[in-house]
């Protein structure tokens, strides 16, 4: 009698509607993973380019130079920060696009951003910056 109550509930259940839907890729984030990741994350995809000097010298260099320090919020808000900065401020590399370094874009066609892509990037850093509490 149990058995038959389970078998009753499980084809019932069936009956339930649910949603099969992916949320939406934020168009930010994959903006970012596209062009800035590599260099502005602790998740560098090292590429097999760089393994041999003096490529690899300037590699390291980018990524040192523009890699998060911490993860905490402070560290993250900090890092968003200077990433706001470099589409607003001086010296204005992203919207002058130099941002992604030229060398990094020679290789790394898909890293280009239009001027849209940037300032959308823009606002992304400054709405992580406020959910970050900063």
């Amino acid at each position: 009698m149990a058995a038959a109550a389970v078998i009753v509930l499980v084809a019932g259940a069936q009956l339930v509607p649910v949603a099969r839907t992916n949320p939406a890729v934020r168009r930010d984030i994959a903006l970012w993973r596209r062009a800035c990741h590599d260099c502005h994350s602790r998740g560098t995809a090292w590429p097999w380019y760089g393994r041999g000097a003096p490529i690899s010298w300037l590699v390291v260099h980018d990524v040192e130079e523009g890699g998060v320090s911490s993860t905490s919020p402070r560290g993250m808000r900090t890092a968003l920060r200077s990433a706001q900065r470099s589409f607003v401020g001086v010296p204005m590399r992203s919207r002058k696009g130099e941002m992604p370094p030229w060398h990094y874009r020679l290789v790394h066609a898909d890293a280009r951003l239009t001027a849209t892509e940037r300032e959308s990037l823009r606002a992304w850093c400054l709405a992580e910056i406020a959910r970050l509490g900063g």
